[in-house]
């Protein structure tokens, strides 16, 4: 049971992790009277939460049908890499300029284990992959970035395609940017994160086509 002075805040916090692990899914309807037993809330402060998260993006209301996790079409999801692109390559260049060890040494650390073994794990490399674009934006110390990166990840997450392209693709682009950052190449980190991103954009880009032709 959540347990808040305003009871909002969390719920709306608990309600984004339910969209992002899967719990709550695209297109699916938001029975209130269900969640708010769940969380042991009453429907006041739910629909706070609720509001909160339509202003977001997250959650559409459709008259007379309710209130839905909201489904993302391939424009909007092409668009989500788009913005990507942008906030990681505006990252990159940040962490090159602070020329951080320590930086350097937790981003190499997501990819360094994949380094020695011949056949990757799939599912511990799309964490490691995901740990590493959260960490680009996260080590850059900048609250603001943070917070917009945060709302174009969940969609992201929530899209649930896990890796677009495989780590014998990526692994060496990964590293590239590391090295770039390490070197304190600004210009080169950033075209490199904006190149890594914009790979898996055409991909899903052209699997979208290939779909629509069949």
């Amino acid at each position: 049971m959540i347990q808040h002075t305003d009871l909002s805040q969390p719920i709306y916090i608990r309600l984004k992790e339910m969209i992002s692990n899967g719990e709550l899914k695209q297109g699916e309807k938001i029975i209130q009277e269900k969640i708010a037993e769940k969380l042991g809330v009453s429907r006041t402060p739910l629909m706070k939460a609720l509001l909160a998260l339509e202003n977001e993006y997250l959650v559409e209301s459709i008259p007379r049908r309710g209130m839905f996790i909201r489904a993302l079409d391939e424009k909007e999801i092409i668009d989500i890499y788009t913005c990507r692109e942008a906030l990681e390559g505006m990252a990159a260049r940040i962490l090159a300029n602070k020329k951080s060890p320590l930086v350097i040494k937790k981003l190499k650390a997501c990819f360094e284990p994949f380094t020695s073994q011949k056949d990757i794990d799939v599912d511990a490399y799309a964490k490691a992959d995901e740990k590493f674009h959260s960490l680009l934006i996260k080590l850059t110390g900048n609250a603001p970035l943070d917070k917009v990166y945060f709302f174009t990840n969940i969609h992201d997450k929530i899209v649930g395609h896990g890796l677009v392209r495989t780590p014998d693709d990526t692994l060496d682009e990964h590293f590239d940017i590391i090295n770039a950052i390490e070197a304190g190449k600004a210009d080169d980190a950033e075209q490199l994160i904006r190149a890594h991103i914009n790979k898996s954009k055409e991909l899903l880009i052209n699997q979208y086509n290939t779909k629509k032709s069949e």
